[in-house]
């Protein structure tokens, strides 16, 4: 089975390419399963239930959340209704949407849990802690993919330390820059520090050049806009084995419009 992770989806730009290529590679047999990180999907910042159920249609299996779970007013009703979206699960007690989902493919069941990290970010509970509970929800004998939403490359890796031989992959997600280590860790877990963005190719990661540029170089705020054009799909590919719980392979992918 072989599964495409699809780093953070920005705006309409990038649900519009992420269409097209998710329908492309299931269509051609390429993947079997998509999982996708869609809280940038709504204009740059959260996501609808309206926009989750397009990207369902469009081919997407599973999708992961971050630190703009709640950008879009009123998700937070909506998100219990979303069986395969999984919000962060270290957010505090009592946020609401599940932190552990489980779908069926052609080739069998896969999961995916998300945490995001405590560096450089907002309060949240110990993501080390939190994701361990958080397995516990998956069925024995399910390959599960974990989503680390985080700004640190030391804490991504230290999780997929933390992780590795327990879960099929760990994956990163949140800084839109896709790195260049995807590879099995010592223990046969899949792992890469960050999958990339799939959005705007001319862009300061998903959004508008001028006003990025304008607020580094005075300091003044501006609006980020969702920058236009072609866009780019990044992001990796992981095989399991049928039956097995960890991959055989991981291997980062870029599909660019155009």
């Amino acid at each position: 089975m072989r599964i495409l992770l699809v780093g953070d989806i920005v705006g309409s730009p990038g649900r519009g390419w992420f269409k097209e290529v998710a329908r492309r590679l299931l269509g051609e047999g390429r993947v079997h399963a998509i999982v996708a990180n869609a809280e940038n999907a709504a204009a740059g910042s959260g996501i609808t239930a309206a926009l989750a159920e397009e990207l369902f249609e469009a081919g997407a299996t599973l999708l992961t959340l971050g630190d703009h779970t709640w950008g879009q007013r009123g998700f937070d009703a909506a998100i219990g209704g979303l069986r395969r979206v999984v919000r962060p699960a270290n957010f505090p007690e009592g946020a609401p949407g599940a932190v552990a989902a489980v779908a069926e493919t052609a080739l069998g069941p896969i999961a995916v849990v998300s945490v995001v990290g405590q560096v450089f970010m907002g309060p949240a509970e110990n993501p080390f802690r939190a994701v361990s509970r958080a397995l516990r929800e998956v069925p024995a004998g399910v390959p599960t993919f974990v989503d680390v939403h985080a700004e640190a490359t030391s804490e991504k890796i230290a999780m997929g330390r933390w992780l590795d031989g327990r879960v099929a992959c760990v994956f990163g997600t949140h800084t839109h820059v896709q790195t260049s280590d995807a590879g099995l860790l010592p223990g046969g877990t899949a792992y890469i520090t960050d999958l990339g963005m799939t959005g705007p190719v001319d862009s300061v990661i998903g959004r508008q050049v001028a006003p990025v540029l304008k607020k580094f170089t005075t300091g003044i705020p501006a609006r980020f806009e969702v920058a236009a054009g072609p866009s780019k799909l990044e992001g990796a590919i992981v095989e399991v084995p049928r039956g097995a719980t960890l991959p055989a392979s991981i291997e980062a992918v870029r599909f660019v419009e155009g």
